[in-house]
């Protein structure tokens, strides 16, 4: 029969996960939790794209002729 690994701990307090709650220990600490990623404490790292519409930066193309 395989061991079990031991619970991660709460990630706010560090207190036993509680499993009605995991990862966290209580309803308190999955709310801190989520009001801090509100808050934008947490961030996803990202860097800017600064090529959005596929060109260097010049303004875009028109392929259809000018009225002459």
């Amino acid at each position: 029969m395989p061991t079990l690994a031991p619970a991660a701990p709460c990630p706010i307090c560090r207190r036993p996960a509680e499993e009605r709650f995991k990862p966290f220990c209580s309803a308190r600490c999955r709310d801190i939790d989520l009001h801090r990623w509100m808050a934008g404490v947490y961030a996803i790292p990202a860097k800017p794209d600064d090529e959005e519409d596929g060109e260097d930066g010049a303004a875009p193309r028109r392929d259809d002729p000018e009225p002459g």
